[in-house]
Formats: C-alpha cells, structure tokens, sequence
C-alpha cells in the first residue's frame, strides 16, 4: 500500500499537484500515528523536487532576484513549523488531521480558478518595497503552515507571488517548486534529525514516488489534468471523510 500510494502521489505531483493528500492518509491507514505519518510522507515525497526542479530550469534561471529572496521565509518557516509538529501532542495532532486534510482538498478544489485570477494581477503596482515585505510576510506564514503540514501549500504559494505581481503562470509554478522544495527540505532535514521518520516506509516511498513521477506522469497525461485534479479532490474529501469517521 505504501508504495502504491507513493508511486500514485509522484504521478499526481508531476501533472496536478496534490499528491501529499494520497501519501499521508495512506500511512495512517498502515498504522502509523499522525505526527509519524506526517514527517515520513514529507521526507519520502520530498525527492520528486529535485526533478520537478531541473524541469523548470530554464524559468528558474530567467527569475528576478527578488521573487527568489521569499526562499528566506520558506527556510524559516519550514523550520519552525516541523518543530511546532515535534511538540504538539500525537492527540491532538489526531483531531486536526481531518480538518487540515478537508482544508487542503478545498484549497486544491479552488486552484484552477484562482490561478486565473492571479493571471490579471497587475505586475507595475505590486514592485514596491512595501509589497515585498507583504509577500515576505505571506510566505512565513505558508511556511509555517507547510512545515506543520504540507499538504496545499502550492495554492498559498501562488498567491504569495501575485502580492510581488507576478503574471507568468509557468514562471510561477517554476518558483513555487523552488519554495516548497525549501518548506518541505528544511521540514525533512529536522524530522531527521528529530528521529520523528519510520525509515521502512521512506527508502520504499522515495522510490516509488520517483518511478511515479517518471512512469505514472505518462498515464496521467493521457487521464488528462482534469481527471488527474477530480481524483485528487475524490481522494482528499474520501480521506477527510474517512477520518473523521474513525474519529
């Protein structure tokens, strides 16, 4: 189950994105407590970045200094989330999955539609000095939310580049890949360190979500993306719904 779940959240993070709302329901389902499952899903889907990354090379080098400058708040951010994760107790933590879940399939329900808004921003308004602490500001806070959790931080992340009045939708995918590759890096590193990770399930993980993201992405393409996103939403609100059953 694990890595199927994994293979199935690379090909979705290579088409759609959303993929962390398979990967971490599913390690609940196996056994795992919540705060377990969380750090493992994040350190094992983590290396998919790393190729996203490469595919958006070309838009990656193109991109001012300062959209890169919100890699500072997403480090930070990151870290102080997953420590925030270390201390809340397993308890709790169990309660608000389901929410945090429900909260993350809704932001992935809203994506297409806000990304067209974000296309109208206007770009000349949105360069000045108190703009980019504004986006600075906005982006701590998505890293704070993605190091604690993770899931539906792309969509936050998008809006954080149209404060700094970016346009571009593949630029700012390019730079989204950047940003949450930081969240979720440092997250992962400190899961680490903290020895909050059940290592079985990762090296099994890490794998499939790479032959996922290689092999899958071709059957998902095929899908369509529109199939692609309503399978995801499907699975968020299944899982949600799921868990707050078992609740």
């Amino acid at each position: 189950m694990a890595f199927g779940a994994a293979f199935l959240a690379g090909a979705i993070n290579s088409v759609a994105g959303g993929g962390t709302l398979v990967s971490f329901p599913a390690l609940i389902w196996l056994g795992l407590n919540s705060v377990a499952a969380n750090a493992t899903s994040t350190v094992a889907i983590w290396p998919g970045t790393v190729g996203s990354a490469w595919g958006y090379r070309r838009e990656i080098r193109s991109a001012e200094a300062r959209f890169l400058a919100l890699i500072v708040p997403s480090l930070v951010g990151g870290l102080i989330g997953a420590i925030l994760l270390r201390y809340t107790p397993t308890v709790m933590f169990d309660r608000m999955v389901p929410f945090l879940i429900l909260f993350a399939t809704l932001l992935f329900m809203v994506q297409e539609p806000v990304q067209r808004m974000l296309k109208t921003a206007d770009a000349a308004a949105h360069r000045s000095t108190r703009w980019l602490v504004g986006g600075l500001v906005f982006q701590l806070c998505v890293g704070l939310y993605g190091g604690y959790f993770g899931a539906g931080i792309g969509i936050l992340m998008l809006a954080a580049l149209s404060i700094l009045g970016l346009q571009d939708i593949h630029e700012m995918n390019s730079l989204k890949v950047i940003f949450g590759g930081s969240v979720n890096g440092i997250a992962a590193a400190y899961f680490i360190w903290a020895r909050m990770v059940y290592w079985p399930y990762v090296l099994l993980m890490a794998v499939a979500a790479i032959l996922g993201g290689y092999f899958g992405a071709g059957f998902a393409r095929r899908m369509g993306q529109q199939a692609v996103r309503r399978t995801v939403i499907a699975i968020g609100l299944g899982m949600a719904l799921s868990l707050f059953i078992r609740k």
